[in-house]
């Protein structure tokens, strides 16, 4: 009995000291990705500030063939809105709207993935020598408590790799 009763205290330990830990940890997470793609920034400006461009070089939308999507009245820039839906896990449901855009430089995206929380996507253009370096970035909230703090240190891992495929899709769709 007394053996149990300190295992018990040491699990009781142990999930107390990770739900300390937890609460230590960053609330904001962010997942960034650059890449330089050889064509100046107004040729890749409208494959960022269009979203029903963004289906030609999405890490996502090509992993679901059967994804559906829809989209608002307004094609591009503020007020842009797309929505998708799909029953494969590393696609899911959600919608993005755009809500900041500027010319050349800068759009940014309200992401809703519903239950799972929602984000903010940034693509930021710089032009480089008639170049421009295009980072995309996605910022995230992950809430008050330790469990969601934890899953911030697996952000990158789970969305960094789809940022480098989708920045290097749309490097070959400019570029070609």
């Amino acid at each position: 009995m007394r053996l149990l009763k300190w295992i018990i205290g040491g699990l009781a330990g142990l999930v107390l000291a990770l739900a300390l830990i937890g609460m230590l940890l960053p609330r904001e997470v962010e997942v960034s990705r650059s890449t330089v793609i050889d064509a100046p920034p107004r040729a890749v400006f409208p494959h960022v500030n269009n979203l029903k461009a963004t289906e030609a070089w999405s890490p996502w939308l090509g992993i679901d063939p059967n994804v559906q999507t829809t989209f608002g009245p307004i094609a591009e820039g503020v007020g842009a809105r797309m929505e998708w839906a799909s029953d494969h896990p590393n696609v899911g449901n959600g919608a993005m709207e755009v809500i900041e855009s500027v010319e050349n430089a800068t759009v940014v995206s309200a992401l809703d993935f519903g239950e799972m929380g929602l984000a903010t996507a940034r693509h930021v253009l710089l032009e480089q020598d008639g170049k421009t370096e295009i980072t995309w970035s996605l910022e995230v909230d992950m809430g008050a408590g330790p469990v969601g703090r934890w899953m911030g240190l697996m952000m990158d891992g789970w969305v960094g790799a789809d940022y480098e495929r989708g920045l290097a899709n749309l490097k070959t769709l400019v570029e070609s």
